[in-house]
């Protein structure tokens, strides 16, 4: 596998054209693994909240099991 001071002596060697589209594409991959870590830092923040909230009483939670028998019943009866 080349390593990036090879590529880039190829990648010099491209007509203009082709070096724009080139880094076009590495930029558009970089702006998409930020977009990837942006979210992944906000599920974490909003994980790390709900968790806090839980833990200091602020939210009342509920057993799922009787959430899932009321939504089940509000289909039954052709609610939604």
């Amino acid at each position: 596998m080349a390593n990036a001071d090879d590529l880039l002596t190829d990648a010099l060697q491209l007509p203009v054209e082709e070096r724009v589209r080139l880094v076009h594409k590495l930029l558009v991959s970089l702006e998409d693994e930020e977009a990837h870590l942006d979210a992944d830092r906000a599920w974490a923040q909003e994980v790390e909240q709900r968790a806090h909230d839980v833990l200091s009483g602020a939210v009342e939670t509920e057993d799922a099991e009787a959430v899932l028998d009321r939504i089940s019943a509000r289909l039954r009866n052709g609610h939604r």
